[in-house]
Order: structure tokens, then C-alpha cells, then sequence
């Protein structure tokens, strides 16, 4: 069997009681007592979730645009430095490599954030598609520890341990400074539809910053939160996860994500073809999100059944909304079939699959 790598606050989660479980090769606390309570204190004031597992990327040089601009859809071009930007990175087919975040760190100096389970695909890709490109790409996963501060009183807690304004700091933006005397790159960015920040950091300060910001935040209610609340939240605000609403086989278009496709940027980017021949006709399958009325979760991998009780897709995500107290999830299913009535069998009872447009609850993000 093969080691499971740890993030440098796995020590901090034992003590802390977290139940820890394999996630993409990694140990990670998926709760520390109840994703429930975790999912709600988000909501409520704020969560502390240890994603230091996700990669990060460096690409630096005078082509370092040009080249971005040619891997992802989306346009670069438009960040200023200080910007962040998300984007899906596709291949030839139009299919999802992975789903990122790209930082602008200077004119020619950006930071990509790619997802843990994808890190050595992802850098055998960038590598490929540099070539005849005047970039250095540097994999500095090892250099970063990343916690991230969410829910609607995280600014009020990290205000105070930090100089930078936050309140001028608008939601997809990023500064440098510092956090309890810790070197930052301080991002308005999260995966739960709350506002809130991540926090990039060299990992031997993770232990400590942890710390103090738990001493911080629990006047405020704010809790430590597993990546099982994670993923519920993510879900509740209709984001995608690749592997699941994303992969190499589900483009962004059929993922309902065609805002991130940006064909008049004027570059022959990579999928670039097979998307507009997408979009011309029309994708096969498409990813919808649905709600039950009942509170049985349907489970990744369920079939789902049309009007004529014939399989017509199957559930890509599945959990149970603490907010809604109902399951909801996200299947695929065949384009042909969206407007039929929907249903899942869950232990020899049909359940309804009612097509919901995410996110499933009203969300404030930052300003």
C-alpha cells in the first residue's frame, strides 16, 4: 500500500479530534465532530478548512501570457496584477484537464492553483503544452500551506491580525502582507459561496497560524471545518469538483460553464475547435443539479431514469443539505432527456430528482 502524504497541520488536526481518511492520496480530516454543525457554522460565521493539500504552479516569463492564453479559455489577458481568475484547462476534445485558479503576480509572473488529486497529470501537461514558449514552469506544491478562512465573519476575524486593508480587498483579488506575523498571500477567494480569504503560506508557519487564527475566530463562532463540509458547502453553491460536474470526458459547456469559454479573445486556444463545434450543435449530455424533498442522499454513480423509466444519465455528486435538510446533488445526464421528468432509485424506492438552477440557497459573497 502506498503512503499517504500529509499536509503540516496533520498533527494539529489529530489534536484537535478531526477523523482523518485517504482524499487523493492524502490524509486529511474529512470532520472533527459533526460536517453537519461544520456546514452550518460556515453559513452562520465562519469555517477554518486546511486545503494545503491543492497544488500551486509557478509560470514565469516573457511569454507567460501568451502561453496562458493558449492553455485555458478563459482570458487571461483581462487580470491585472493582483488578480485572480478561474479557468478550466481543456484539451483537444474540448474535455477538462482540471479546473484552476490563475494568480497574477506581475506582468510576466503568475501562480496557478490546481486541484491535489491532479497535480502530476496537471504538470505533465503544462510541460507538454510549453513548448515553444519562453516560460520556466516551477512545481511549488511543497513551497505553500493553505488554509482557508469562510463564512460571512471571516473578515472580522482576520482583520486584526493583519495590516493589509481587507475591506478594499475585492472578492477574486489578492494582496501580499502578512497574518500574525506570517508572510501571506492573502486571496478573496473560497469554495463555498461565502466570502472569505485562502491564505498562502510557507508551511512551517501553518502549525502556528492555524492556532491563532482558531484562537481568533471561536468568539466568533467560527469552527474547524473538514473537507466533508467543504464539499457540501461547494455542492449548496452548485461548484463544480473535477472528477465529478468535470472531467476529461465533460467539457465546460456541458458542465454549464460556458461564461468561462472566452471564444472572441482572439487566440487559437487548446479545445478551441471542438467547443465552438459543441456549442454550434449543441452538447450530447449535459450536467444539471436537483433537489429531492427527501432526505436519502443519491449516491455518485446512481443511474437516473427518464419518463419511460430507461436510463438517460447518472448522479455525478450527491450529499445532504443542512440548510435545505434535503438531499441534493448533480448528475449528467442526456441532453434529449432535460426537460423529461427525472427519478433515481434509492434501496427500491423511486426518488424524484427535481432540476434545480444553483446555487440552491441566496449567497453573499464579498463586495
Amino acid at each position: 500500500m502506498s503512503t499517504l502524504r500529509c499536509t503540516p497541520l496533520r498533527d494539529f488536526h489529530a489534536a484537535h479530534g478531526a477523523r482523518l481518511v485517504d482524499f487523493a492520496g492524502w490524509e486529511m480530516p474529512v470532520q472533527y465532530h459533526s460536517i453537519l454543525e461544520e456546514h452550518k457554522a460556515v453559513r452562520r460565521a465562519a469555517g477554518l478548512v486546511d486545503v494545503s493539500h491543492m497544488g500551486e504552479v509557478a509560470i514565469e516569463g516573457s511569454a507567460a501570457l501568451a502561453y496562458l492564453q493558449r492553455l485555458l479559455p478563459n482570458d487571461i489577458a483581462r487580470l491585472a496584477p493582483g488578480g485572480v481568475l478561474y479557468s478550466p484547462m481543456c484539451n483537444a476534445s474540448g474535455g477538462t484537464v482540471d479546473d484552476l485558479l490563475v494568480y497574477r503576480r506581475g506582468p510576466d509572473e503568475f501562480l496557478l492553483c490546481i486541484n491535489a488529486g491532479n497535480i502530476a497529470k496537471d504538470l505533465a501537461w503544462l510541460r507538454e503544452q510549453s513548448a515553444g514558449f519562453a516560460v520556466t514552469l516551477a512545481d511549488r506544491s511543497d513551497a505553500y500551506a493553505l488554509l482557508a478562512l469562510q463564512g460571512p465573519r471571516a473578515l472580522e476575524i482576520l482583520q486584526p491580525l493583519t495590516r493589509s486593508p481587507l475591506a478594499q480587498l475585492r472578492y477574486y483579488h489578492f494582496c501580499e502582507g502578512t497574518v500574525a506575523g506570517t508572510p501571506c498571500l492573502i486571496s478573496r477567494t473560497g469554495y463555498t459561496g461565502e466570502d472569505g480569504f485562502e491564505l498562502y503560506h510557507a508551511p512551517d508557519a501553518a502549525p502556528r497560524l492555524a492556532q491563532t487564527l482558531l484562537d481568533a475566530g471561536t468568539p466568533h463562532g467560527m469552527v474547524l471545518a473538514g473537507l466533508g463540509a467543504r464539499d457540501s458547502l461547494r455542492l449548496e453553491a452548485g461548484y463544480p469538483l473535477h472528477g465529478h460536474e468535470l472531467s476529461d470526458e465533460i467539457s465546460p459547456l456541458a458542465a454549464g460553464l460556458g461564461w468561462t469559454v472566452k471564444f472572441d479573445k482572439g487566440i487559437d486556444f487548446i479545445g478551441r475547435a471542438a467547443l465552438q463545434a459543441e456549442k454550434l450543435n449543441g452538447s450530447p449530455r449535459r450536467v444539471i443539479f436537483f433537489r429531492t424533498g427527501d432526505r436519502r442522499i443519491v449516491r455518485h454513480g446512481t443511474p437516473v431514469l427518464g419518463a419511460t423509466g430507461a436510463t438517460v444519465g447518472q448522479v455525478l455528486s450527491g450529499t445532504l443539505s443542512p440548510i435545505l435538510n434535503e438531499a441534493i446533488g448533480s448528475a449528467l445526464i442526456d441532453s434529449a432527456a432535460t426537460n423529461q421528468p427525472l427519478t433515481a432509485e434509492i434501496r427500491g424506492t423511486a426518488i424524484a430528482l427535481h432540476r434545480v438552477q444553483p446555487p440552491f440557497i441566496p449567497l453573499k459573497k464579498s463586495p
